[in-house]
């Protein structure tokens, strides 16, 4: 077991490394290429579209074949090996093929990773947070040093920087444990399995709240260098978040238990609302380094939330389904309307308004899980059974 975690915790570590330099840094360097709001928001899209579609064709073949750990050793090795084409890549619309390609590799990686983690802690689930952690740790690392590389050194080190995170990845992945579910899975009857009300209601809801995110994941440090901060404060105010996203997670498993995942969702999402609004209305660095500090919310224990969450609506050999489906819905669907709703308003109004639409996406979501709640509390108070 102990081999086991050790190895999942490095790879969540080497791939939110790498998301650690593509999040803060990657749409920068495209910025200073010379691409315009919505080339860069229509790239980080397209990304997210193709994952939602093959992370799920990939899962399903898993799924059926019994192959999951073989899928994520492929599409690791050659998410490095088409990242190298990136390397030279300077125009607008070789970008965006490359970002293309490279998603159909890259997007069943982590809804994998979470598969795996939770078929290896089994009933212990509430110890993922601490697993997960290092993956945030991962994350803060990379901000910090590519924040400072690229004051000293240069923002073209961005892309040769991520290649060796995606090689990284791919000699860990080896490593990685299979789990107890990666054979004799039957997937014909896992989408019928995850058809529920409390799984639908939960997925328009991860959706919302990771469009509501668009305009921080694809353009924060955007808005940054637009209101007069520079690239160490960029590196500064992610840290910060991180620090406090791993705070929570070292902590996940008594808040997980004290808790249902439907109260803590919602706490989350009003959290979130908050958050975008204040970087909507004010651009302090006292303001936005606060505003920061909320990530253990919005991001870190909404996370742990979902992943768990899902676990438990997803019926026995259907996890890798259940946790893909997940990720699409949020991470892919939920990103690409971020990202192109936030590039859009980044160009026509400032990022100011992109974070005031965010905190709209985030109350809204809070409102269609508090309604479903008191639903299904009036519908079980009146004699009849609500799907869960």
């Amino acid at each position: 077991m102990k081999y086991s975690t050790r190895a999942l915790g490095l790879q969540y570590f080497l791939y939110f490394g790498v998301i650690g330099i593509i999040l803060p840094y990657f749409n920068l360097y495209c910025y200073h290429l010379g691409l315009n709001g919505v080339q860069i928001g229509t790239i980080s899209a397209l990304r997210s579209a193709v994952m939602v579609a093959f992370t799920i064709l990939w899962a399903a073949a898993a799924d059926r074949y019994g192959i999951r750990k073989g899928v994520f050793v492929l599409c690791n090795l050659l998410s490095a090996a088409v990242w190298i084409l990136m390397l030279p890549a300077k125009d607008y619309g070789i970008i965006l093929l490359i970002t293309a390609i490279h998603a159909v590799f890259l997007g069943p990686v982590i809804a994998f990773l979470e598969a795996f983690t939770m078929d290896t802690l089994g009933e212990d689930r509430g110890r993922y947070g601490r697993i997960r952690a290092w993956g945030s740790v991962g994350f803060m690392v990379m901000v910090m040093v590519m924040g400072r590389v690229v004051q000293i050194y240069s923002l073209w080190l961005i892309v040769p920087a991520i290649l060796g995170g995606f090689l990284a990845q791919a000699v860990n992945a080896f490593r990685i444990p299979c789990g107890s579910s990666s054979t004799n899975l039957q997937p014909s009857g896992s989408a019928g399995g995850l058809i529920k009300s409390r799984t639908i209601v939960f997925l328009v809801v991860g959706f919302l709240m990771v469009l509501s995110h668009g305009a921080y994941y694809g353009f924060f440090s955007i808005h940054l260098e637009q209101i007069g901060f520079g690239n160490l404060f960029m590196g500064v105010s992610w840290a910060v978040a991180v620090v406090s996203e791993i705070a929570v997670m070292i902590l996940a498993k008594p808040m997980v238990r004290r808790f249902s995942p439907e109260r803590l969702l919602m706490f989350c999402l009003i959290v979130a609302a908050g958050r975008w609004a204040a970087l909507g209305w004010f651009n302090t660095p006292v303001i936005v380094l606060l505003s920061q500090l909320l990530h253990a919310f919005t991001y870190a224990a909404f996370h742990i939330t979902s992943v768990i969450y899902m676990d438990e609506l997803s019926p026995s050999g259907a996890k890798t389904m259940g946790q893909s489906i997940n990720n699409s819905v949020q991470y892919g669907l939920g990103m690409m309307a971020g990202f192109f709703l936030s590039g859009y308003l980044l160009e026509k109004a400032g990022g100011g308004i992109a974070f005031l639409v965010s905190s709209g996406m985030a109350i809204a979501a809070f409102a269609i899980m508090g309604i479903h709640l008191r639903l299904s509390r009036v519908g079980r108070g009146q004699g009849y059974r609500v799907s869960p």
